[in-house]
């Protein structure tokens, strides 16, 4: 597998899923996800309840995107909450994807952690923030880019 220069955040993490209550509405996220078998990738999605989808994408329950079938399972990177509806998280989401898209991609040929894609996912985020209002949005890394 090779992660072994990606450790987990020892902060206090954010809770990453949400109950079925009526106040989930306001509870959307963007989260990415990074592969632990090759090909090791990223993938951005959206979701109301990330411990589900989280679950759907290894394959656990039904519904995952077909894009995560390889790479399985997926390891939480990154979690933006705070969006108050679906629209506005979807609309981060594709300015992250787009953001990251347009950038050049660094790519240590030796490095097989994934490490150089959350770098990379990381330098987008970074843009996205500069370019938007995020005063709301908490950001959560749950593995070290070092």
């Amino acid at each position: 597998m090779g992660f072994e220069s990606l450790k987990p955040h020892s902060h206090k993490s954010l809770p990453i899923s949400s109950s079925n209550s009526s106040s989930s509405e306001s509870n959307w996220s963007v989260y990415l996800i990074l592969s632990t078998n090759p090909p090791i990738k990223t993938y951005l999605g959206v979701t109301n309840n990330f411990s589900r989808r989280l679950k759907q994408h290894n394959g656990e329950v039904n519904g995952g995107a077909k894009a995560t079938q390889a790479g399985r399972p997926w390891l939480c990177a990154c979690i933006v909450q705070g969006f108050e509806s679906k629209s506005e998280a979807c609309k981060f989401e594709f300015k992250w994807k787009s953001v990251s898209s347009k950038m050049t991609r660094k790519r240590n040929m030796k490095d097989d952690s994934g490490l150089h894609l959350l770098q990379h996912r990381n330098a987008a985020l970074q843009k996205v923030k500069g370019s938007i209002d995020c005063i709301n949005l908490e950001f959560d890394w749950k593995l070290e880019l070092l």
